[in-house]
């Protein structure tokens, strides 16, 4: 039996913050005790970890990234390997990825392939979302089946028409089959049939720089969008979580339902709290960099955002996780803004985005762990193993320095893409170890982890609607 204690340090989780040391055996938190008494004196230990002046949080949960992702003609530049050993240097020890079930092909035949992509490579602990791309009797009685095996959130897109969209009648399909199976359906809310006809009067008018593609895709088309899933749900009896939440109109939809009571959930991102269209309208191409969708918003919106945080209408922060290098692969996209891979990076700079949010007085140090590993975990089934500090818990365990500075850069992160969102920002707060079910992953800013420590994790249900 191996034995870590964790001394000096500040705990803090979503519950509470505390003076205390943390004794982990064999993987697993064993306990919790104030650093004087008697009973955390007493431990034995094969190692110390001194955590003195320094915060000592549950490891991250990014329920949304896209390793190895087809799309638009190449794929996301993370692997699987470079992906986790990225997050794991940005304090997160648990990522929910997507497979994507082929169009023509069987949900199983989608999640083999993922399993295939990320078995023997991760640094960290990973899960699968489902992207279900072709709805049909089939597939519909395939989610039965994969709930049952711990895949238990099913994403439909009402965007991208001819790649991943879903019609209202598939969506209204989908949902009763979660409705009745326990799975949770996640929702890209945006109505691609009427970008795509944006998009074509943008590109006839000779409107092809970067900019044109956040405003094609308008946020009362996101509003829209998100406002008719509401109300499929409501018709199927089915839960229902919005990823990458961009736009105040579309919250306020969320915001609506919730004060309802109804069991609508919502997710952004980082890039949405901390960049903006200014950024895709930055001169030459380099406003490719940040085509995202949904896409970024003006500055304006970011207000409403840190609100719905605030008032939990936003109760998740993931990264949608998607890369793709500047050099060959965003420049895709040249002379026609609608064939830039859609994605950005961010799988390990989330953790410290939120943590500048703490230090700016825009949440507390324990919404802070809510948002980025607590509420993730439960929504998405991983608690109580993952997302907290708890005697029987996973020992995915962060030593965090709040008072470190760092510039953001690419040159010194260590996801695989040639550019960094976010370069040159400077943060407050730096991750100085890590540890993933007990063992050490990142160990005073060096790598000690290795491919293959990362096991899959199968899933609960949703725990918010229990």
């Amino acid at each position: 039996m191996s034995r870590t204690a964790i001394r000096g340090g500040l705990v803090i989780t979503a519950a509470e913050e505390t003076r205390a040391d943390v004794l982990i055996e064999d993987g697993k938190v064993a306990a919790l005790a104030t650093p004087d008494s008697a009973f955390a004196q007493g431990w034995t230990a094969d190692r110390t970890l001194d955590a003195t002046g320094k915060y000592v949080i549950p490891g991250g949960v990014d329920a949304h990234t896209h390793f190895e992702l087809p799309f638009g003609g190449t794929a996301s530049s993370d692997t699987f390997e470079t992906g986790t050993r990225a997050a794991a240097w940005g304090g997160t020890t648990t990522v929910v990825d997507f497979a994507v079930q082929p169009r023509g092909g069987a949900l199983r035949e989608g999640l083999d392939t993922w399993h295939a992509k990320a078995e023997g490579t991760c640094a960290i602990d990973y899960a699968f979302h489902m992207i279900l791309s072709d709805v049909n009797e089939g597939s519909l009685k395939e989610m039965d089946l994969l709930v049952g095996e711990g895949v238990t959130s099913y994403k439909l897109f009402m965007a991208y028409p001819g790649v991943f969209y879903s019609d209202d009648g598939q969506i209204l399909r989908a949902m009763q089959r979660a409705a009745g199976n326990g799975g949770l359906i996640m929702m890209h809310a945006e109505n691609g049939i009427a970008i795509d006809v944006l998009v074509e009067q943008a590109l006839a008018a000779g409107h092809t720089d970067p900019r044109y593609h956040g405003e094609v895709r308008r946020a009362l088309l996101e509003a829209e969008a998100t406002h008719r899933a509401i109300q499929l749900a409501r018709v199927a009896g089915s839960p229902l979580y919005v990823v990458h939440v961009s736009a105040e109109e579309a919250l306020a939809e969320l915001a609506q339902a919730r004060d309802k009571g109804l069991p609508v959930f919502g997710e952004t991102c980082p890039q949405y709290l901390f960049l903006s269209t200014d950024n895709l309208a930055e001169p030459g191409f380099e406003g490719a960099k940040y085509v995202c969708s949904t896409p970024l918003r003006p500055r304006e919106h970011q207000d409403a955002l840190w609100r719905g945080l605030h008032t939990d209408d936003l109760q998740v922060v993931s990264t949608d996780h998607c890369p793709f290098c500047f050099s060959g692969q965003k420049e895709l996209g040249r002379g026609d803004f609608s064939k830039i891979p859609n994605g950005l990076p961010g799988v390990e700079n989330r953790m410290d985005l939120l943590h500048q949010a703490v230090v700016e007085g825009r949440i507390t140090r324990r919404r802070w762990i809510e948002i980025a590993c607590a509420a993730p975990a439960r929504m998405f089934g991983l608690a109580p193993h993952k997302g907290g500090i708890t005697p029987g818990g996973d020992a995915d365990i962060v030593i965090y320095d709040p008072h470190a500075e760092q510039a953001l850069s690419a040159a010194t992160h260590h996801m695989n893409v040639d550019y960094s969102a976010y370069e040159g920002k400077r943060v407050t707060g730096r991750v100085e170890t890590v540890l993933s079910r007990g063992e050490t992953v990142i160990e005073q800013r060096r790598f000690t982890g290795r491919a293959g420590h990362g096991r899959y994790v199968p899933r609960t249900t949703c725990q918010y609607l229990a």
